[in-house]
């Protein structure tokens, strides 16, 4: 029998305005914005509604107003349509959301601590020092690893894989100028790349510091049972049972997301539903694992997603 992934957004999924529909149209769910504006000590609503946009790309207000935005749509679905999926995942960020989703983890414990997450991951590289870029093209996987140790060697400064995002789409993250230097080199090999507008290199060994911090957090976190099966960014595949060790290494470890769309399409997901805002997961579930799977995109227009949902 076919199951279903409710699958959660992380950076770079956010927009100014990304709460007004379900505050407008489900205004039950001003009590998570209130509950997570107690917890962070920030507003988010304000971020959510009205920016500015500079404010809201900052890490440590991206990732919980992020998380607040992707927890109060799937209580909608709950509430309205009976979403009950089997699978959860994250990616980065979103396997915080994914944790609260599947009550693993208490909502305001979970924006505490991506509030301090960001702030960590903020610090931990000064302001320019470091880069990330979208590599994309065929047979990344016969160029970019060993690419990427030699110049590492050569700048004597790292540049790993950060995201397998899908099999033609890996992001580097790292030391700028080596970022710098096998963006070159993929230049010349015809490859296309996108550089990421981020404040820090995520998921690289830079990230250590921030992951140090928030180690005692994570250790002093109690985790619940949960419903459902979930996915770890780190391993790419079902965690039994999870553990907060998982989050500490996700900080300066790869997301390993085309790994864990795999896994779930093994394990007989053929519904993907994303649930947050925007439409980047949708987009790479299908470069996975194909198209012979139904991609449901919860961001665009919550009411029509729960109208259809309920059909």
């Amino acid at each position: 029998m076919a199951q279903c992934l409710a699958m959660f957004p992380g950076q770079g999924s956010q927009r100014v305005g990304m709460a007004r529909e379900l505050l407008e149209q489900f205004p039950y769910t001003r009590v998570y914005f209130e509950e997570a504006e107690d917890a962070s000590r920030i507003p988010i609503r304000k971020f959510c509604l009205d920016g500015p946009d500079e404010d809201l790309v900052l890490t440590a207000n991206q990732q919980p107003c992020l998380l607040t935005v992707s927890y109060a749509m799937w209580k909608v679905l709950q509430e309205e349509a009976g979403f009950s999926p089997e699978w959860v995942a994250g990616h980065s960020l979103g396997e915080y959301s994914a944790l609260v989703a599947s009550e693993r983890l208490a909502f305001a414990h979970g924006v505490f601590l991506v509030r301090q997450r960001g702030l960590f991951m903020q610090e931990a590289v000064q302001q320019g020092g470091g880069a990330m870029l979208a590599v994309m093209g065929p047979n990344l996987d016969s160029l970019l690893p060993e690419l990427c140790e030699t110049i590492s060697r050569v700048a004597k400064a790292p540049v790993e894989i950060a995201n397998y995002n899908s099999p033609a789409q890996w992001i580097l993250s790292g030391d700028k100028v080596a970022v710098d230097m096998v963006g070159l080199r993929c230049k010349e090999a015809k490859l296309r790349l996108a550089p990421l507008p981020v404040s820090a290199p995520f998921h690289s060994s830079l990230m250590a510091p921030a992951r140090h911090k928030m180690e005692p957090l994570l250790a002093a976190t109690t985790l619940a049972e949960g419903q459902g099966r979930i996915l770890a960014n780190c391993t790419g595949k079902e965690a039994r049972p999870y553990t907060t060790d998982l989050l500490a290494t996700q900080i300066d470890g790869a997301v390993l997301w085309q790994q864990s769309m795999q896994a779930a399409f093994d394990a007989g997901v053929r519904r993907f539903v994303e649930v947050g805002p925007g439409k980047v997961l949708s987009g790479l579930a299908t470069r996975c694992v194909g198209d012979a799977i139904e991609v449901v995109t919860v961001g665009d227009s919550l009411c029509e997603a729960v109208r259809d949902f309920v059909k």
